[in-house]
């Protein structure tokens, strides 16, 4: 009889361990499983099919930068439709100072560089340079995608269409 309580018991404990499991995982975003993948290689399928690669450089609170064998891509966590590669654990959600490190935050980095890169949208690709970040929005200075020279044009992309931002 007592190892039929004994028992019992045990099985009341494993239900409550499983569904405490079970309640705590359903409060994992997906933005808290990529950010735990530092330094690991992840697949991704963007919104529009778009396939990207590469290593977990630097993980924020919306955004997630790659490195595809020496090519940066700055993915938002929005865009994304499929991952793989991510672990089963998940990084603890974003506090003070690094919740604020958000998507308008990478951006203006790409800007201090300068550098010229391609920024996907939902309804296309644009060569450019990051002129400057907006609260919902990003200019890009555009340039001729073979020789970068600038084009005089300037396009002012809604961070809601942003799918990557790639560096030539």
């Amino acid at each position: 009889m007592e190892l039929q309580l004994d028992a019992a018991g045990q099985q009341d404990r494993d239900r409550a361990v499983a569904d405490l499991t079970r309640a705590e995982r359903a409060s994992v975003t997906l933005g808290d499983r990529l950010r735990a993948c530092c330094a690991r290689d992840v697949r991704l399928v963007l919104r529009d099919g778009t396939r990207v690669t590469g290593t977990v450089q630097e993980a924020g609170p919306a955004w997630l930068l790659l490195d595809d064998h020496g090519r940066e891509h700055l993915v938002p966590f929005a865009a994304v439709a499929t991952a793989g590669g991510l672990p089963e654990i998940a990084a603890p959600p974003e506090t003070g100072v690094l919740r604020r490190l958000g998507l308008g935050h990478a951006l203006r980095a790409v800007a201090r560089d300068r550098a010229v890169v391609h920024v996907l949208t939902v309804a296309g690709r644009t060569a450019g340079r990051v002129d400057g970040v907006g609260a919902d929005h990003v200019d890009v200075a555009l340039v001729h995608p073979d020789s970068g020279r600038p084009t005089g044009d300037r396009q002012a992309v809604a961070l809601a269409s942003l799918l990557l931002v790639t560096s030539l």
